[in-house]
């Protein structure tokens, strides 16, 4: 990776107090007369606006103080375990790396430089492009130095990453989402899911242990999370009693309980599809998408479209807001973004199906294995899949 060590350099491990020197930026005698960045016009003082927010951060999550993920999770909050504490550190350390690099004014240059070959179990226009293999070897990189994960199965790889015998996790996931989408700014994410390793075929050789390991069902997912890099990075996870999203508070580096005990809708009134692909769908999915946009549906009110194309921000906005994310292709990785955030929306309360059935249920036959993708608020994943001929097998005219 010349082209980015040539243009930006990130530390892999967090710096030190002596390397950290207090800056002014910009200084002073740079800006105009008159204005101050310290103390904007109307406010007495930026301190008291933030300590404001502050208190009605915490005052909305019904709590006393502002709590960290590190806190949330550690001993002080519910107490995950000591391994499992530091495992999430070193993820929650490469995702703010991944951050500012997704962020950074060079990241558009990388975004440009195929690597010229189809990524792994995908076509060429799923191609991964620096940014996606840079992230890869970002969260590589932490999850060995935590020397808690076992195996490492991403959407980059072609086979899963044996790092550590006695690692007691498995982690699945997809480095950067929606990277295609990098040059116009639109946002992207990171999606993740830890396993604990399965002691029991410690005796089989290496690759076939590490391939079994990263084929659980999503049923036995310990933590399963997504980092969305927007104009907030929000880190939502689970540990299977909820779901909480914190995001990044730039001026002090942690990850803040913003959205404790994340509850979708039951219905929502937003739809989330590629509906140029309408002429493709089966009829089901057709009937469906016509009834409710005109308002005939078992929810009395019109649908609205709202699709980002970028799996992360369509689900974190059906998460918050109700309604479906739906791919109805076989496009979407079983183990990578299927499980992770099926686990997320029902923790929240909605469902994750194939249009069919529910995704937890699934065993992984294939690392790379593809399927249909419905998520959001349990009425309407019910009302969807009583249409019954939802899932598109054939895409003419177009790759999957």
């Amino acid at each position: 990776m010349q082209l980015l060590s040539s243009a930006i350099r990130i530390p892999s491990q967090p710096p030190s107090l002596s390397q950290l020197k207090p800056q002014s930026f910009p200084p002073k005698h740079h800006l105009p007369s008159g204005i101050s960045l310290y103390k904007p016009t109307g406010m007495t003082s930026l301190s008291r606006f933030i300590a404001g927010s502050v208190t009605e951060l915490a005052a909305g999550a019904g709590t006393n103080e502002v709590s960290t993920l590190m806190e949330y999770v550690g001993k002080g909050g519910i107490n995950v375990g000591d391994d499992l504490l530091v495992l999430l550190y070193h993820i929650q350390y490469a995702c703010k790396r991944i951050a500012a690099l997704v962020a950074s004014p060079f990241n558009s240059a990388l975004g440009k430089h195929s690597t010229g070959g189809a990524g792994a179990g995908g076509s060429a226009r799923d191609a991964p492009k620096p940014l996606d293999l840079v992230s890869n070897e970002i969260i590589l990189s932490s999850l060995r130095n935590s020397g808690k994960v076992s195996v490492m199965a991403s959407e980059e790889d072609d086979v899963p990453v044996w790092i550590n015998d006695d690692g007691p996790f498995v982690v699945v996931l997809d480095p950067l989402d929606g990277s295609r989408n990098i040059d116009a700014s639109i946002p992207t994410g990171t999606i993740f899911g830890i396993y604990n390793r399965l002691v029991e075929l410690d005796n089989l050789p290496t690759e076939e242990k590490a391939l079994l390991n990263s084929l659980q069902s999503g049923s036995r997912l310990v933590v399963a999370g997504y980092v969305l890099y927007s104009s907030a990075t929000i880190l939502c996870t689970s540990f299977g009693s909820g779901t909480h999203a914190f995001t990044l508070d730039h001026s002090t580096g942690d990850f803040i309980l913003t959205h404790p005990s994340i509850r979708i809708p039951p219905r929502g009134q937003i739809y989330s599809v590629n509906d140029a692909r309408y002429f493709d769908w089966p009829e089901g999915l057709r009937q469906y998408i016509d009834t409710v946009r005109q308002g005939n549906g078992k929810y009395p009110k019109k649908y609205s479209a709202r699709y980002i194309c970028s799996l992360v921000a369509d689900f974190h906005r059906t998460l918050l807001y109700g309604g479906i994310a739906m791919n109805p292709r076989d496009h979407l990785r079983l183990v990578y973004e299927a499980n992770p955030l099926s686990f997320l929306a029902e923790q929240a309360g909605g469902r994750g199906s194939d249009g069919k059935s529910r995704i937890l249920s699934m065993q992984p036959v294939k690392l790379h294995q593809r399927l249909p993708l419905f998520l959001g608020s349990p009425d309407d994943i019910d009302e969807l899949e009583s249409y019954g001929d939802v899932q598109q097998k054939v895409n003419p005219g177009y790759e999957v």
